[in-house]
């Protein structure tokens, strides 16, 4: 694999980082704006919020300019929110902050998957891909946990703080090793858009805010899950969450692996055993071994989806990859928060802690009909892929079977 993808592999480690260790040191957070922990939490929604926005309007922007510069000007953004936000003398400036480094969230791994894929040959795009998110995964193994310690003994300031000094190193590496990628000729952002007009192209989104939902609607609520219903300790809940991530580095580069030989057959196993898994969660939750071993297969399961679906868009948005690339990216971001909305519903509704775990399996089960519907659809030639290059566009009759 190229070094370049180790770049971008640190820039991911950053923006997942930053992502999720607000959740371990919100209560910090809170304490020093004297903001209550409902009104602390809109900062982890800002963030989930400004990927969705944040996705397409950034990629729209870096249309007009090569891809390795867009990736570094975002990566400067993210330095920019991260430094905001440790800095930020009130809670609506580090509510700002938070909004300005999801902006780069989203382009970034979308454009960074169109980099990552272009850098290899035809069958190891996936894996390529996978090697990018795996700083996302790995994020949720040592990042994660060292910026809650750091924030929970140093203070939460230091701990944005170093993020940000992270991404001044992911920026250098993006500087220094990716290369010099020029826009395509003839390609403009009507002719990125017209990729939405690929059915296939939805389907597959469709199936990422379904999919990768049903893991959320799980583990947003896994705290309360497993010290009410397996009987664990809050301070174990840190440790399940360090499992959890390791099952997504695991998932993560067995996904990229074997989604290079066979896409559509690993999504139908990923989904169809995440769904089992998700709807045996409601047993396994109350034995704490088999609690912590279904966590890590919830985490492998779902992240096994990232590779191939974010492919499956690459492949089908040909010539126009890179816009649908960061939408799909959103798409993970707004599977999250539905997922945790369903979620807080059936708890709400008196069905118990562990009643999420049906939502992320009907959620699975669902991306999984899609699945089969789109690999109908593609078999039969019923629905023509668009192919946008050199700035025109082409229906494409038929289809390659994955």
């Amino acid at each position: 694999m190229p070094l370049a993808l180790l770049a971008l592999a640190i820039g991911a480690f950053g923006i997942g980082t930053t992502e999720f260790v607000i959740m371990g040191v919100l209560p910090e957070v809170a304490g020093d704006f004297g903001v209550s922990i409902p009104t602390a939490g809109f900062l982890v929604t800002g963030y989930a919020l400004g990927v969705v926005l944040g996705a397409p309007i950034m990629t729209a922007l870096g249309t007009k300019v090569s891809r390795k510069r867009m990736l570094m000007l975002l990566m400067g953004l993210f330095v920019l929110g991260n430094l905001l936000s440790a800095l930020a003398p009130a809670y609506t400036i580090m509510l700002l902050g938070r909004v300005v480094a999801s902006l780069a969230h989203g382009a970034f791994f979308g454009i960074g998957s169109v980099v990552a894929a272009d850098m290899v040959a035809p069958d190891r795009k996936a894996g390529a891909i996978a090697m990018m998110f795996s700083g996302l995964t790995v994020a949720n193994v040592v990042g994660v946990p060292l910026g809650t310690l750091i924030g929970q003994s140093l203070g939460w300031r230091i701990t944005f703080a170093a993020v940000a000094a992270l991404g001044v190193v992911g920026l250098l590496g993006v500087a220094r090793l990716v290369p010099d990628m020029p826009r395509p000729q003839g390609v403009r952002l009507r002719h990125e858009l017209a990729a939405f007009k690929n059915v296939q192209v939805l389907l597959a989104m469709a199936m990422t805010v379904l999919g990768f939902g049903g893991v959320f609607a799980a583990i947003t609520y896994i705290a309360p899950m497993m010290t009410h219903a397996a009987g664990f300790a809050d301070a174990s809940v840190t440790w399940l969450l360090v499992l959890f991530g390791l099952g997504m580095v695991g998932g993560n580069l067995v996904g990229g692996r074997y989604a290079d030989r066979a896409l559509m057959p690993m999504l139908y196993v990923s989904l169809g055993a995440l769904a089992v898994v998700l709807a045996l969660f409601t047993l396994t939750a109350h034995d704490k071994v088999a609690a912590a071993v279904t966590i890590a297969l919830v985490g492998a399961l779902g992240f096994a989806t990232v590779p191939p679906l974010q492919k499956r868009v690459l492949d089908q948005a040909q010539g126009a990859p890179t816009l649908a690339s960061a939408v799909n990216i959103g798409a993970f971001n707004l599977g999250n928060a539905l997922a945790a909305w369903l979620g807080g519903l059936v708890i709400d509704a008196g069905f118990g802690y562990t009643a999420p775990n049906w939502v992320g399996a009907a959620l699975a089960v669902s991306a999984l009909v899609l699945a089969f519907l789109s690999a109908a659809l593609e078999h039969r030639g019923s629905v023509p892929s668009t192919v946008v290059a050199g700035g025109g566009t082409a229906d494409r009759r038929t289809a390659v079977r994955r």
